[in-house]
């Protein structure tokens, strides 16, 4: 008889619990998990192979454990007067933002939440004893600056996390809701801002408000603009004193050495890298526009990504994509699914074949 989690002595808090886990399915078309669908350019993948290959000749040793070089790249890219010791990585922003709930959650400590957000927020939360307290968003999705504040008076967490671009639904974070949240609590504010990249450039990001907020942190992904997903590096923003704390929890050399030479050697090509960047935004845009005119609701989004509702049956909906080779993102939102803005060849087939979807299942009106 197969033995199953209920036979385990599992920690009770983690009983009932279920993994991340977006679908894995290799069809032509895979706009479902929000990467960047454009290959590194060629130039830049060979000075990143000759990184790597520097980096292997002293792989029999372990990496630095404070990845400085690395540390400065990030500073230089991010801007705003950062400094080295202001900035930390990890493999991919999720190890940030759990190290994080290791330094400053726990058992008997809070974070707030404002789903639907990335869903990784709160199954951090739950792998680190941190109880994860859910509030509500406004209308469209948004949170005003009076939201956030009611909510951190009303629960009194020790965190709060806010996504802005908000995953999964696109939606911009204002920073004047990000300054009311600090103001409104004493524990840290963390900003997610794995999208930032794909904002419109006159917005400033929470990184500008820094300076004098030893409580704010800023995450950040190479994961989305700068086609990194496979790579695994996530870094955050922070005051000197956050990064002491990480430094508590985090796992001997946790960053490897041929992580930290491909990183340091994407941020030196980091235009040419984020040049492709303007053209995911149009596509975006463009599927804003067409499933719009198809009849689905869509929102405004400052992500690489779309969620659009009015989808009468949206299981049936993804299954009659797949079935056309193109394969989008079903959250569990009623009449919602999620598209990633691909290639101009990758939207307009997702666009052809939503529209043959359309016909067979006529958008319907939500709720107002």
């Amino acid at each position: 008889m197969a033995t199953t989690l209920d036979d385990l002595p599992i920690r009770d808090d983690l009983r009932g619990q279920s993994p991340y886990g977006a679908p894995q399915k290799h069809v032509r078309v895979q706009l479902n998990v929000n990467e960047n669908t454009h290959p590194v350019p060629q130039d830049v993948a060979d000075d990143i192979v000759e990184s790597i290959r520097q980096a292997l000749r002293t792989v029999n040793r372990y990496p630095d454990r404070e990845f400085t070089e690395l540390r400065h790249s990030l500073a230089a890219y991010l801007g705003h007067g950062l400094t080295a010791e202001q900035l930390w990585a990890a493999n991919g922003s999720n190890e940030v933002l759990q190290q994080l709930l290791q330094a400053f959650g726990g058992p008997g400590r809070s974070v707030l939440g404002f789903p639907p957000t990335y869903s990784m927020h709160s199954i951090l939360a739950s792998g680190t004893g941190t109880t994860w307290i859910p509030a509500q968003r406004d209308d469209e999705f948004r949170i005003s600056p009076e939201t956030v504040v009611a909510a951190v008076r009303e629960h009194q967490p020790d965190i709060v996390f806010l996504c802005g671009p908000n995953n999964p639904t696109g939606t911009p974070l204002s920073i004047d809701t990000v300054r009311a949240a600090y103001d409104a609590t004493d524990g840290i504010v963390m900003v997610d801002e794995a999208y930032a990249e794909f904002m419109p450039a006159d917005v400033p990001s929470a990184v500008s408000l820094l300076p004098g907020r030893e409580r704010l942190v800023v995450s950040r992904t190479m994961s989305k603009a700068f086609a990194f997903a496979g790579a695994r590096v996530g870094y955050l923003a922070a005051d000197p004193a956050v990064i002491d704390a990480i430094r508590l929890v985090r796992l001997p050399y946790h960053l490897s050495a041929l992580t930290q030479a491909a990183a340091v050697a994407a941020l030196r090509h980091a235009p040419e890298m984020l040049a492709m960047v303007d053209d995911i935004k149009e596509q975006r845009d463009r599927m804003v526009t067409e499933l719009g005119a198809m009849g689905y609701r869509t929102y405004e989004t400052w992500s690489n990504f779309v969620l659009f509702g009015g989808v009468a049956d949206p299981n049936a909906a993804f299954e009659a994509l797949l079935d056309q080779d193109v394969i989008v993102r079903d959250l569990g939102i009623p009449n919602h699914l999620r598209v990633s803005a691909g290639t101009e060849e990758e939207t307009t087939a997702f666009l052809d074949a939503m529209r043959r979807v359309a016909a067979d299942q006529p958008p319907v009106r939500l709720d107002a």
